[in-house]
């Protein structure tokens, strides 16, 4: 076509559609439909439609003469011809292999995706079908149709990846492993990365990437205590499940002493913390007396009733039992999770308990302080308070007990216990089935 070419003619109804599709969001339509308006205006050549719009001639042309030939479908893409693509035809043991591969939950993806696509491919559907149905790139497609077409079903399975072969032989890891976790240094008590590289000949760096490998931590230590109450199996279920489901018309509180704590003052004075400085305090220090803290949690609303005593005896848990009979409204039950001290199960106590009946005691398994609730708060009070504390006598450090458990009710916060006597019973059997086999 010339670039005097003579203007081309729109009906209403091309122009009008033509000027949505001008305005549209598809910029490639848009272009063209400009093209088209501009080249049916008078005077209109190709020269000027393409100084006006931007474009190239010869993309003027194009559009000129597509619309001329085939109106406004002209200007739409079409698909183009590519590679014809040879039908796969699959026997009927391959139909049911690949079938099996592409519906066993067991299979790994990546073979049942290859799987699929083959399958799809022998219902005659084109590569940019599959690739649309199984949302994959059409060249993945193309790769497995080739690969099944080439060698079948083995074509599916990966191959074997070049690269350089290991330097540490398997039987070297395994006599590092073996040495780590059976035996230990007669220098030391644990092994180091230099110890072990020194016993195996190995690198630092090696030994190091062989323990992150199997996640072993010899420099690691920590500690543990397995009950020895042959009633811990009751005892766990009793005492969870009063956290979880206490009773009705009942307090429950988690009660233990903090007995021995110590009013310590630093031999010279806290040094403030400063910029670049942290707070420091003198290694050593002076004593000033001892103090026992009573306590009782209740688990529903996280209040403590605290008293002070410089004595721990059976008498003064009485004092103690005194005093949450009375802070316990009358019409309520008392249900007290302690541990198996002696001053709690004295013939006083149990005096005292006969002549109670709304008292319940909870006793938690031998060794099993975790289980009480009130050592958390023991742990609160210890951190934010105690540990880094300097006190010049055993009443200072009383008064800042008393004050700081009064600050702690204004604003309580009660624990959430979460794992049921269930979890805690199976995973406490795991942890023996695991070490059952250890010398120790």
């Amino acid at each position: 076509m010339s670039q005097t070419a003579p203007p081309l003619v729109l009906t209403v109804e091309d122009r009008a559609e033509l000027d949505r599709w001008s305005r549209g969001r598809l910029p490639w339509l848009a272009e063209r439909a400009r093209i088209v308006l501009a080249s049916a205006e008078p005077g209109s050549g190709v020269a000027r439609v393409a100084a006006e719009l931007g474009s190239t001639r010869m993309t003027v042309r194009k559009w000129r003469r597509r619309f001329a030939e085939d109106g406004l479908a002209g200007l739409a893409d079409h698909d183009r011809p590519g590679r014809p693509v040879a039908d796969l035809v699959l026997t009927g043991g391959e139909r049911d292999q690949v079938a099996r591969w592409a519906r066993r939950a067991t299979t790994a993806q990546a073979l049942a995706l290859r799987a699929k696509i083959v399958l799809a491919c022998a219902e005659g559907k084109t590569n940019k079908q599959v690739a649309a149905d199984l949302r994959v790139d059409e060249n993945t497609v193309s790769k497995w149709r080739r690969r099944f077409a080439a060698r079948r079903c083995d074509g599916l399975t990966d191959e074997p990846r070049p690269g350089r072969p290991p330097s540490i032989l398997l039987d070297k890891v395994e006599a590092v492993i073996t040495a780590t976790l059976e035996q230990t240094p007669q220098d030391a008590t644990h092994w180091s990365r230099a110890s072990m590289a020194k016993r195996s000949g190995l690198s630092k760096s090696t030994i190091g990437r062989i323990w992150h490998k199997f996640d072993l931590k010899p420099h690691l230590s920590d500690s543990f205590k397995l009950s020895s109450d042959p009633l811990f199996v009751e005892k766990v279920v009793d005492v969870v499940g009063l956290y979880h489901d206490p009773p009705e018309r009942a307090v429950v509180l988690c009660v233990d002493e903090k007995s021995g704590t110590q009013a310590l003052d630093r031999s010279q004075p806290v040094l403030p913390m400063m910029p670049g400085m942290p707070e420091r305090r003198s290694h050593d220090y002076v004593r000033h007396g001892t103090t026992s803290l009573f306590a009782a949690f209740n688990i529903a609303d996280g209040t403590v009733i605290g008293e002070l005593h410089r004595r721990h005896r059976a008498t003064e848990f009485k004092k103690f039992l005194v005093r949450i009979d009375k802070a316990v409204p009358a019409g309520l039950d008392v249900h007290l999770v302690c541990d198996n001290l002696a001053t709690h199960k004295t013939a006083v106590i149990q005096d005292w308990l006969a002549r109670h009946p709304r008292f319940h005691l909870h006793f938690t398994p031998t060794g099993s302080s975790w289980i009480n609730q009130v050592e958390r708060w023991f742990a609160y009070l210890t951190a934010q308070k105690i540990r880094r504390g300097a006190h010049k006598s055993v009443q200072a450090l009383e008064a800042d007990i008393r004050a700081w458990i009064e600050n702690w009710n204004q604003n309580p916060r009660p624990f959430t216990w979460t794992k049921t006597a269930e979890e805690i019973l199976d995973s406490l059997a795991r942890y023996i089935a695991r070490i059952s086999g250890a010398e120790h």
